[in-house]
């Protein structure tokens, strides 16, 4: 596949990475979730990329600060949440659950995942098994529970869990190490739990990302993906907030 995806590390303090999707036939790119426009503008002037698409999936301000001054100097489509409209003004292509759009040849599928916000969304590519989830699923966690129900995100993170195994997980923040500590203290004999926070250390320590995760690893580790039930997972997300 001619696809390609890049990633800006904002070095921000809540730790956000900017995801690049860029097509290496045309050299256009798709920005996920823009933290800040100058960051974005800089890489695509660096590497000759042409950005094309904003793709945004909730409101929040460190995924969207950047939208407004990358459209002041061109003409972009900007996908985002139908429901978070209110919120987000400068969406011309609101989506919803099982929407789905082009960016060239590759087709998106939108799912719906409230909980972290109402509208949160997530963008799934089968074809190049990719999915950008904001801050719905990450690495050995999940999102706070800041307008959703812990039913919802319960829901929300068992769509997510029923993709391909092998889909690779993109989300929107450098989190991994310090879910890796909480998520020993709900399974401290799960030994790829175990392997997995020796191997996080490591890539922490020299200062490398953590991210793509996968499904099937996620399915392994994330103690939130391994609830029976959305008052399991209440009770799990209740004692993280408090970690």
């Amino acid at each position: 596949m001619h696809y390609k995806i890049h990633a800006i590390d904002v070095k921000n303090t809540l730790k956000n990475y900017i995801w690049l999707l860029e097509d290496t036939h045309t050299h256009e790119v798709v920005v996920i979730d823009p933290t800040e426009a100058e960051l974005v503008t800089d890489f695509c002037k660096q590497h000759q990329l042409k950005l094309k698409q904003i793709w945004l999936t909730h409101w929040h301000r460190d995924h969207t600060n950047g939208v407004q001054d990358l459209l002041a100097d061109q003409n972009l489509q900007v996908f985002g949440p139908r429901e978070e409209l209110s919120k987000i003004a400068l969406i011309s292509h609101p989506l919803q659950h099982d929407n789905h759009f082009h960016f060239n040849h590759l087709k998106i599928e939108i799912i719906a995942t409230p909980g972290h916000t109402l509208g949160h969304i997530v963008y799934f590519i089968e074809e190049i098994d990719t999915l950008f989830c904001g801050d719905t699923l990450f690495a050995m966690g999940c999102g706070r529970l800041f307008e959703g129900t812990a039913e919802q995100m319960y829901h929300s993170l068992n769509r997510l869990a029923a993709l391909p195994i092998q889909t690779k997980v993109y989300c929107t923040h450098e989190y991994t190490l310090a879910n890796a500590e909480f998520a020993l203290t709900i399974e401290p004999h799960n030994v790829a739990l175990q392997e997995r926070m020796k191997h996080i250390k490591t890539l922490r320590d020299a200062e490398q990302m953590t991210l793509p995760s996968t499904i099937e690893l996620e399915l392994e580790t994330n103690p939130f993906l391994r609830t029976d039930s959305a008052e399991d997972f209440a009770r799990i997300r209740a004692l993280k907030d408090q970690f």
